[in-house]
């Protein structure tokens, strides 16, 4: 390969991981706003915080952020050794997206009724209507009640899913963000509604409730953007097949580009020929 191929791949590839390393740093800033702007979230699942938004953000800011320093330090400094771990660091950072997508295909059914008992549990044990928690820490009671005022839905599965609970043990009741604007008592003053005097947590009838619930809200949301998904997916997978072949392609050429400059320098072409008084012959005594 010529000189002029070289820079090419090197300076391709190294525009390459400077690239990732900035997207590393937008999703690491990302998940610190994330983490100090929208906190607590992780309290919808108490026994599984790690899954929260800002720990996916920040841990995949800090993955990229690592596997683009070695790319670029390989580039920059022509290390076959910073090469070796990037290609390594990608290899092992695919095949473990291949294992986790493979085992949440094979057991999304299972997983989903996992997630489904989890939120369950958390409305269950710890949504407290007097705790509500901070700026930076909400409870799991204020995150419930935006969420389902947001979302204008009602339990993870059904309203049903509030009863007996251990804020209100024995009883049927639903959170306040559970009902209808029209029939909430925050805005239902003057109304002229004979329902709007309703107590509407603790009347029991479904129709002053939201009637989807947050679980098919957000599975719709999802389904809704699957062609997102697939096209992110793929993009991943085109980026990571691009930096594996370009840093095989650059180690192999700076390994013969060594290879070459170390031959030349001990090595070197030497003319026997020697000229004595003006005659030109190899003389052994030289």
């Amino acid at each position: 390969m010529g000189s002029t191929g070289y820079t090419c791949i090197r300076r391709t590839f190294c525009s390459f991981n400077i690239l990732i390393w900035l997207c590393g740093s937008g999703f690491l800033a990302i998940g610190v706003w994330l983490h100090f702007a929208y906190p607590g979230y992780a309290t919808l699942l108490p026994d599984h915080a790690v899954l929260s938004a800002d720990c996916m953000f920040i841990t995949v800011g800090v993955i990229s952020f690592v596997i683009a320093f070695f790319g670029c330090c390989g580039s920059w400094f022509q290390s076959r050794c910073f090469l070796v771990i990037y290609f390594t660091l990608v290899v092992l950072l695919f095949l473990s997206e291949f294992l986790l997508g493979s085992l949440a295909f094979v057991f999304r059914g299972g997983m989903g009724r996992m997630l489904t008992q989890e939120l369950k549990y958390g409305i269950e044990k710890h949504y407290n209507v007097s705790d509500r928690g901070g700026f930076l820490t909400p409870s799991v009671a204020s995150i419930w009640d935006n969420l389902q005022v947001d979302l204008q839905c009602c339990g993870v599965s059904s309203y049903e899913d509030w009863y007996d609970i251990s804020a209100w043990p024995g009883e049927r009741w639903v959170p306040q963000s559970c009902c209808r604007l029209q029939y909430n008592s925050m805005f239902s003053e003057g109304s002229g509604d004979e329902l709007a005097n309703v107590d509407c947590r603790k009347a029991g009838n479904p129709a002053l409730l939201w009637d989807k619930s947050c679980g098919q809200i957000l599975q719709m949301w999802f389904v809704q953007r699957l062609h997102i998904v697939g096209t992110v997916i793929l993009v991943i997978g085109f980026l990571q097949l691009f930096g594996l072949i370009s840093s095989m392609l650059l180690f192999c050429t700076v390994k013969h580009k060594r290879s070459s400059k170390t031959y030349k320098s001990y090595s070197p072409t030497v003319d026997t020929t020697l000229t004595r008084n003006g005659v030109s012959g190899t003389y052994m005594d030289d």
